[in-house]
């Protein structure tokens, strides 16, 4: 099956997952009217919003969240965005800035030099404590952009276009919020999101005690939170949105760089918004950010299963009006900015469980079931979840290759049996981080608490409630408490002691052992007590983390020079269009293509294809798509000797005007001038015309 067949089938049957999703990102007509008074109304802060391209390249780089090395990039579907918000006090420079990026996970290597490049532009105003950055978990994006050994393996090494192109993204991102700012108001709202999720480790969630799960309704947590912004004069800025689901709705056959279901939503609410432009550009900005999404899964109803020959279509649905939670929002927020963090040797912690017992985490380390994957994308060979026992084969191969784990190491993590004890291992660099960072950062009475990894629901319950307890035990009572997910470094899973002993996925993807959760509760509670007393400042920093001198380490094919066939140009048309279409038919033109690699590192925003309808009145062409509109497809298909070709599909969506259209493709080749130097050149193509008649 060709990869463009198995790409048709990215989505999985999820019945109203996606749906949920766009439900609430989906906006009424009656926009919020917020009467404007000089003399009533009293903005609180200071507000920016900010939205930048991070896609980076689309083509030969492995995508990052199912560990599959040979899913790689084939072209593209949306592309990738980092979205900023920052929120200023008014009278003096405390601030928060919140970056929801479309990656798979922040790496502390992009937090690193983020930061670095803060510092070099605005000195100490934006810091590691004031600054969070979230990855959406998007698990088709372009992967390379770790420092850790482990993360090389299936990401192929260190991809610098790639970390190059998140990195830069998210700064654009936040330069332009700080360039942005606006007087401005704060509201909160929460509400339920019904049919839109399911824990797939069921029977992990069961091993917690009944008297904590009749708490709750659910074993996913089905709350979704906005944070609505809006400047004095009750223009509509941006929002933000958590919730706890994973953006799986792509599977692991998916060779299109996207954003999954919470890139969708944005995508949709942006649009929504910004009336008449294109997708990624006007000035409302949504962000539909991860949370405690570990075990939550969006595939409802399973996977299509691509030998049936179903249909990959998203079934025709009618939805009451949507966007209930952002237009209803009139909690407002306020009071005062602060934000608390600490770099902390997670491979080293001492826990006090109680009075009497006292436990510590471990230097990292997978388990068996960490190769099983879950039900959103299965392993290889003969792993299964659930597995508290080794295997002399795997173990023999391991401790052949890798080392053995020391007794020390397996002693601690059990249950878990040890497949790679990644804390042991050293080389060329370490394989996993042991310094990593636990952040909260309040506006008002809105804590968002920034975490290392994916926790599980009832893992984030757990710290929840705790970091609630904590402000509320020091005068800091009804804060609103949300956890922000894959913030600042990836440390994998979190689960609950009890998940741990269940060891299926996520228990063997908890890297520093079964008290990693209670670890972390401590360090949360220590930095809401600090912002609670107004004692941040007497935190220690903690040890900082290493920048390690990797370069450009890859094993991802060095670009070469482009070529056509005998006779032909880049650009030129191979297959053409028809003359004539309908709405619900898809528009597809081949072209003579070039690598797209060759366009990512020579262009930090290239927009790889365009659709234009023809104006008569002014004779002209105007763009009506571009490569981040979700009904246009761009996928690349490289060839023998340099030679490759570019597809373009627009599904033409139903309520599309009639009219004259065409398909135009940009791209760049690379050209060799000499044995070290080359060049990348420009190029279009054109389609022919072609009409869009009604039914």
């Amino acid at each position: 099956m060709s990869s463009r067949f198995q790409a048709c089938h990215f989505f999985k049957k999820a019945g109203l997952p996606l749906l949920s999703l766009i439900l609430l990102a989906r906006v009424s007509n009656n926009l919020l009217f917020i009467p404007i008074d000089s003399s009533e109304v009293i903005a609180n802060y200071l507000l920016g919003v900010g939205r930048a391209d991070c896609t980076g390249p689309v083509a030969e780089i492995p995508l990052m969240g199912y560990a599959n090395p040979d899913q790689v990039g084939g072209g593209l579907l949306t592309r990738l965005y980092s979205r900023a918000f920052i929120v200023a006090d008014l009278v003096d420079s405390r601030r928060v800035v919140f970056v929801s990026a479309d990656i798979g996970m922040v790496s502390q290597r992009v937090r690193l030099e983020v930061l670095k490049k803060l510092k070099s532009k605005y000195g100490n105003l934006y810091r590691q404590d004031n600054v969070i950055l979230s990855g959406t978990h998007t698990h088709s994006g372009p992967g390379g952009y770790f420092q850790y050994t482990l993360f090389w393996i299936t990401s192929k090494g260190l991809i610098r276009p790639s970390l190059n192109a998140i990195v830069n993204g998210i700064v654009k991102s936040i330069d332009i919020a700080h360039q942005n700012m606006k007087r401005g108001r704060l509201f909160i709202n929460r509400g339920t999101v019904e049919n839109s999720q399911i824990n797939r480790s069921p029977f992990s969630y069961l091993e917690n005690p009944a008297s904590e799960r009749s708490r709750y309704s659910s074993n996913t947590d089905k709350e979704m939170v906005i944070l609505k912004m809006v400047d004095r004069n009750g223009e509509e800025l941006g929002l933000i949105s958590w919730f706890a689901v994973h953006p799986v709705s792509m599977n692991n056959t998916n060779h299109l760089v996207n954003s999954d279901n919470m890139g969708y939503a944005s995508y949709l609410f942006e649009q929504e918004k910004n009336k008449g432009m294109l997708p990624g550009e006007g000035s409302f900005v949504a962000a539909f950010a991860s949370s405690n999404l570990g075990d939550v899964s969006p595939n409802t109803k399973g996977p299509f299963c691509i030998n049936t020959g179903e249909s990959c279509n998203n079934p025709q649905s009618t939805c009451p009006v949507g966007g209930e939670l952002y237009e209803k929002a009139s909690q407002e927020v306020k009071g005062p900015l602060s934000s608390a963090h600490q770099w902390v040797n997670m491979s080293d912690v001492s826990v006090e469980l109680n009075a009497t017992h006292t436990v510590k985490t471990c230097k990292p380390a997978l388990g068996y079931s960490f190769a099983a994957g879950t039900i959103d994308g299965v392993g290889a060979f003969n792993f299964t979840q659930g597995s508290v026992e080794g295997d002399p084969f795997w173990d023999g191969i391991r401790d052949q290759l890798l080392g053995e784990p020391s007794n020390e190491t397996k002693a601690c993590h059990k249950p878990k049996p040890i497949l790679f004890s990644t804390g042991e291992m050293t080389r060329p660099h370490p394989w996993h981080p042991d310094i990593v960072d636990v952040q909260i950062a309040a506006i008002g009475s809105l804590a968002i608490v920034a975490v290392p990894g994916e926790f599980t629901t009832m893992s984030g319950r757990r710290l929840r409630e705790a970091v609630k307890r904590e402000f509320d035990s020091h005068g800091a009572a009804r804060m609103d408490v949300v956890i922000a997910g894959l913030c600042n470094v990836y440390t994998h899973y979190i689960t609950t002691y009890e998940e741990y002993q269940a060891q299926r996925y996520e228990a063997a993807s908890t890297i520093y052992g079964p008290h990693t959760l209670s670890a972390y509760i401590q360090l949360y509670r220590g930095l809401a007590k600090a912002i609670a007393t107004d004692t941040v400042q007497d935190l220690t920093h903690g040890p900082e983390p290493p920048l390690f001198n990797v370069g450009n380490l890859t094993l991802v094919p060095a670009l070469t020079a482009d070529r056509t066939p005998a006779n032909k140009t880049f650009g030129d048309v191979l297959q053409e269009v028809r003359q004539q279409y309908q709405a619900r038919e898809v528009a597809e033109v081949t072209f003579v293509g070039a690598n797209p690699r060759s366009s990512a590192e020579n262009a930090t925003e290239h927009n790889f294809l365009m659709v234009e309808r023809y104006t008569r009145t002014s004779d002209s062409w105007h763009v009506v798509r571009n490569d981040a509109s979700w009904d246009t497809r761009f996928y690349w298909t490289k060839g023998l000797f340099g030679r490759s070709n570019v597809t373009i599909e627009w599904h033409i969506p139903p309520g599309t005007e009639p009219g004259i259209y065409r398909i135009r493709y940009l791209g760049h080749y690379k050209k060799k001038l000499s044995i070290t130097h080359s060049v990348s050149i420009p190029f279009e193509g054109t389609s022919s015309a072609f009409e869009i008649t009604t039914l």
